[in-house]
């Protein structure tokens, strides 16, 4: 698989410009450092940057009825959230309890459990099993479960396949129950074109993670692991966001998330919002 591109994320601020027609939101996991001791705080600094619409990560505190009237108070709506693998396994009800208080409509995860560097098809397919059995359930009370890329699902399946894990995982769920959600970054990492992916699969993308990658960074990592001094500000890495940023709308993409983990996040952000807005 040598799918490699060109040269190749919350709330919400409106962006509407040639290849970018949508409203870029937070993922507020880019605001991590200052969300876990503070999420007023964080909340605050999201609003002040002009988003409206954010995606929740896995962080205990504050308990969801909570979060959720600290977004109210400051007029931003979460989308969408994270939660961890084991919770989904061990107490699926508090999943559903936790995404109805914050009012979010997509319900997912980040990771699945498995040897690092060795995920396999037994992986893939106990994951797809798990991702409609959770995305019935969760249908069940208005919600959506999706399931959000991170670099080792790109892997061949054999070695000279073109086909991937992602595929398998794709083929092996339910589209009316499971959606996914792409990362850039982790897409690209590993060599893969999100291009082909959005293009491949319509429909089954809502919601996308913009985030750019260092041009320094080589392609062909396959772990779902990179320091995240690697991620810069939008349109001054590695990604043909003209391209992805096409594809996606034709691939009908709801969500678009900016995420930013990088220790620069707060300086880069600003620049990665001028950069959507200028497109054209």
């Amino acid at each position: 698989m040598k799918r490699i591109l060109f040269s190749l994320l919350s709330l919400a601020v409106a962006a509407v410009a040639g290849d970018f027609q949508g409203t870029a939101g937070l993922q507020l996991y880019s605001l991590r450092d200052i969300f876990r001791p503070d999420p007023a705080a964080a909340l605050d600094k999201t609003k002040a940057l002009g988003f409206t619409e954010v995606e929740t990560f896995n962080n205990p505190t504050p308990v969801p009825a909570e979060l959720r009237k600290l977004l109210d108070a400051r007029g931003l709506k979460a989308v969408s959230g994270h939660f961890g693998y084991d919770l989904f396994e061990k107490d699926l009800p508090k999943v559903i309890e936790s995404a109805k208080a914050l009012g979010i409509a997509y319900v997912g995860i980040a990771w699945i459990p498995h040897e690092i560097a060795n995920f396999g098809m037994a992986d893939a397919t106990k994951a797809a099993d798990n991702f409609n059995k959770w995305g019935a359930e969760l249908a069940k009370h208005g919600l959506k479960f999706f399931y959000h890329c991170h670099g080792y699902e790109f892997k061949p399946v054999a070695e000279g396949e073109k086909k991937t894990f992602m595929d398998v995982l794709m083929e092996k769920t339910d589209a009316k129950t499971v959606a996914f959600e792409m990362d850039i970054f982790w897409v690209v990492l590993p060599g893969a074109d999100p291009v082909h992916y959005l293009s491949t699969y319509p429909g089954r993308w809502p919601l996308v993670h913009l985030k750019d990658m260092s041009k320094k960074v080589r392609l062909g990592v396959m772990t779902g692991k990179l320091s995240t001094e690697f991620d810069v500000t939008l349109g001054t890495g590695q990604m043909n966001w003209p391209a992805i940023l096409s594809a996606a709308a034709k691939s009908g993409v709801k969500h678009y998330f900016i995420e930013d983990e990088s220790p620069a996040a707060l300086t880069q952000i600003p620049e990665s919002l001028k950069y959507l807005q200028s497109l054209k």
